[in-house]
This record gives structure tokens, sequence and C-alpha cells, in this order.
């Protein structure tokens, strides 16, 4: 059973609470990248232009639950969405009381975890707030892999829920990529450690065609492998795990191209002399920091003849510029790749950023953690919720 989409819900005349994910980051108390914020704006203008009144609920960082704290505020957010929306948006501190004077037909609440019981998924906030709405509807992605007081209690006791068009567009993306794709799906799988993504790489194993890894979770099968790497950044406990999972891909003939020549240096800095070697050349001194060219060429030339492609994480430490290379080269190739393509996680939309190819990428999923549960196979507590509300009117 799919959620109920808010463009099925009458929104005219209606009090309606929306989740969203505007966990954008500061320096200074300046917001630094606002992607988040301009994903949300569709949702939010379409409530408006229904006549609805709206209530934007979300979080900022990790304060201590029930202190308010400046630094936490959000403030810039509630500007950055008034500028882009170009209609007043004031910030309410006391709204979960209900006593906020009249704000007009937008506001954004304070951050949801100065309440107590917003992490507990506590039952009387969550009836507070569906208190405060005729329809909740819940936008926020990348936090509905937690099950918290306004991303799944809310939708329990909320007279109507239901999915706004960031989610519902998260949720068939992710859906057209994994469960009927087109073939050949390739999965791009990077980042530092084996430990925070085998679930989803076994999950992923079973589905794919072909299953490409980057950065320390490479170096981590090719020491199963029996290649020596150095000093690279490896995971010597899940080398077991590694085995089992390279033998399984070949046995079910998927394919697992693993880096044939790589980048290493002595030092992690901008100023490391680099080079270029062959995977079984490593010494015991040097790190594994990024794949090299002839790899970086194979792995383009299987992303050109994909069907699908999902990525999540950089094949190298993208972020210093003598190892950027070879991610730079993979996300040209999944750029230019016909195939239907999604990204996600947070490195993987910095890399994305750095290397100009936003607008090439089918989707861009605005989820980290829930992005990577999703990849896993794992219930999103606060889809299952709306789903339940919408068997409920069955």
């Amino acid at each position: 059973m799919q959620p109920l989409k808010m463009t099925e819900v009458a929104l005219s005349g209606k009090r309606v609470l929306i989740r969203e994910d505007l966990n954008v980051p500061l320096k200074d108390g300046v917001i630094t990248s606002d992607t988040r914020i301009r994903a949300a704006i569709p949702t939010l203008r379409l409530a408006l232009d229904a006549g609805a009144k709206v209530l934007i609920m979300a979080h900022l960082g990790r304060p201590e639950e029930g202190v308010e704290a400046a630094r936490f505020s959000l403030a810039p957010v509630a500007k950055r969405l008034a500028e882009l929306l170009e209609f007043p948006v004031p910030l309410l501190t006391n709204w979960i009381e209900g006593d906020n004077g009249d704000w007009g037909d937008m506001a954004l609440c304070e951050n949801v975890r100065f309440l107590k019981g917003e992490k507990a998924n506590g039952e009387a906030l969550s009836q507070r707030m569906a208190a405060l709405c005729d329809v909740y509807i819940m936008d926020a992605f990348g936090c509905s892999h937690r099950a918290h007081a306004s991303t799944h209690g809310v939708a329990r006791f909320a007279p109507q829920a239901c999915a706004g068009l960031l989610l519902s567009d998260e949720l068939e993306a992710l859906h057209r990529a994994l469960d009927e794709p087109a073939r050949p799906l390739i999965a791009v799988v990077g980042g530092a450690k084996v430990s925070s993504k085998l679930e989803g790489l076994s999950a992923l194993s079973s589905v794919v065609d072909g299953l490409v890894v980057g950065g320390g979770i490479a170096n981590t099968f090719l020491a199963a492998k029996g290649y020596a790497v150095g000093r690279s950044l490896m995971e010597i406990d899940l080398l077991k795990a590694a085995s089992t999972l390279m033998e399984k891909l070949e046995r079910e003939e998927r394919s697992f191209p693993l880096p044939e020549d790589v980048v290493v240096a002595k030092e992690f800095s901008a100023e490391a002399n680099a080079q270029i070697k062959a995977v079984d050349e490593v010494a015991v001194d040097e790190m594994i920091l990024d794949i090299g060219p002839a790899s970086a060429k194979h792995l383009a030339d299987l992303l050109a003849e994909a069907g699908t492609i999902v990525w999540n994480g950089p094949v190298g430490a993208f972020e210093l510029a003598p190892f950027a290379s070879g991610s730079k080269t993979i996300a040209q190739a999944i750029a230019k790749s016909p195939a239907f393509s999604v990204a996600g996680g947070g490195d993987t939309l910095a890399a994305i950023e750095k290397f100009g190819v936003t607008d090439d990428i089918s989707y861009i999923s605005t989820g980290g953690g829930a992005f990577l549960e999703f990849l896993e196979g794992k219930e999103l507590p606060a889809v299952s919720m709306l789903e339940q509300r919408a068997q409920e009117l069955k």
C-alpha cells in the first residue's frame, strides 16, 4: 500500500502541518548550503496555493532535548524560506502551546528537538502536534528512518496523514531503481568503512547486476583478496565478511570489479606526492586514496552500458585535489550515461556539486541515513505509518 499523496487531499481552508528536512549546514549563523530548503519549496508552495494555513516543523543539529539553544535556532532557515517563497514565514517559539497570535498563512515552528519527547516518539507530544492540524504532511525523506514524534507519532494521531511532493518523488525514484530497474542495474558504493554499509552491500548483492565499491570499502575487499594495502584505511575484522560477499557475487555471476590501479601517497594532504601504482605494488608505508585512471576508465565504460545506476559514496578522497580524479570520472560517467540514475548521501551530494553534474543525474536524494537504510531493505518507520494510515481509508 502506497502512502496517500498530498495531491489527493483537499487542503483548502485546512490547518496543515508539514514536516520538512531543513537541517542545513551553518557557519557563524549563516547557511552554507540551502539545498534541503530548496527541495521543500514545491510542497510548501502547493499547500499555500491550495489555500491552506501552513505550519512547518523541522529540526536543526543535535541540541540537548528539551533545552533551547540559540545556535540551534531555525531563525536563519525561516529567513531563507521567506526569500525563496517570496512570502512571510515568521518563526514561532511557543508553537506547541498554540500561543503564537495571528501569524498569517505560513509559519515555521522552532526546532522540534527543543521539545522533550521528540526523539522518544512520545505519545503525549505526538498528540499535541496532531491537535494543531487537520492534515499532516510528511515530506522529510531524510528523517523518515527515525520514529520521532514529528515524523511518526503525529502521523498516527492526525485526522489525515499523507506524503508531500518531495517524499513521494523520493519513494518513486527509489522503487523505480531497485524494484523495477532497467537492466543492467549497477550500484556504486563508496565511503570509508565497510561496517557502515555492509548491510546495504549485502542487500544490493541480491538485486544488482554489478556492484562497484570504492574508498576505504574497496581497500577492505582488496585486503580480503590478498593484496597488501599498506597504511590504507581498512577494517581487518571484516575481511571474512568481505570474502563471503565476494564469493556470493561470483557464485551468482554478478560483476564485482575491484581496482587494478590506485593512487597512493604517504600522507593525507592536498600537498601529498600522489603516485599511480598497480594494485599489487602498494608499499607498506603508503595509503590508497583513489582509484587509478585505468580502473576509472573501466568503470566509466561499465556505467555507459547500464540501464539503472544507484550511487552512494565517492570512490576516493575527492575533497583533496590529488585524489579527486577517480570520483570525478565516475561522476561524469554517471552523468553521461543514458541510465536512470539515483544518487544520495552527504558525500555523494558534495561530489555532485563539486564536479558540476547536478543537472545530469536523474534523481538526487536528499536523504543520507534514510537513503542508505532504503538500500539495505529496511523499513522506514515514517513511511510505514503513512502506508498504515492510507490502508485505513480502504
